[in-house]
């Protein structure tokens, strides 16, 4: 997990668990890009190459979940649309603060990231809205567009600390 460096601060958009549902997937990046997300960060089970269409042409990160059954099809798709995949986790830096995520689903590749001691942790997998303080991490779950109550995704300003969750209508 090498640090990739983006030293503008920004926006950063955070989807997770699309299950291969398209639609909302596009409504909610739509959402994000407009709310100022410079960056998209998806945290796995995306479950099509269309969930990966909707964030084609944008700066955009993404792990795999444990229902991401077909990965290496999705990674190869992804690569063709300039989509950086970190597997089984990724580590970004915007600003000077630190970025880990990954899904969620495999507790070693959770507790070796968290052992780096991030300034956020990022993860999906539970389908619930999560922003909470751990040892100095903050852990952020954004929701989840599929199998969820309420469709969410979240906004993160790692700059300002700050992060906002938006409900995507079904």
């Amino acid at each position: 997990m090498t640090p990739q460096r983006n030293t503008t601060p920004t926006l950063i958009g955070l989807l997770s668990d699309s299950h291969g549902h398209a639609a909302i997937t596009h409504e909610a990046v739509t959402r994000l890009i407009d709310a100022g997300a410079g960056t998209l960060i998806h945290l796995g089970d995306i479950g099509s190459v269309e969930v990966l269409d909707a964030l084609a042409g944008h700066d955009a990160h993404i792990v795999f979940g444990n229902c991401d059954w077909e990965a290496s099809a999705l990674a190869r798709y992804a690569r063709g649309l300039d989509i950086a995949v970190h597997d089984p986790a990724g580590w970004i830096e915007y600003g000077g603060k630190s970025l880990a995520f990954t899904h969620g689903h495999l507790d070693g590749v959770v507790r070796q990231v968290l052992e780096r001691k991030p300034d956020y942790f990022l993860h999906g997998h539970t389908h619930l809205v999560r922003d909470e303080r751990h040892e100095g991490t903050r852990i952020i779950n954004p929701g989840a567009l599929h199998r969820a109550k309420r469709h969410t995704v979240a906004l993160l300003d790692a700059a300002a600390d700050t992060v906002q969750f938006i409900e995507i209508p079904r």
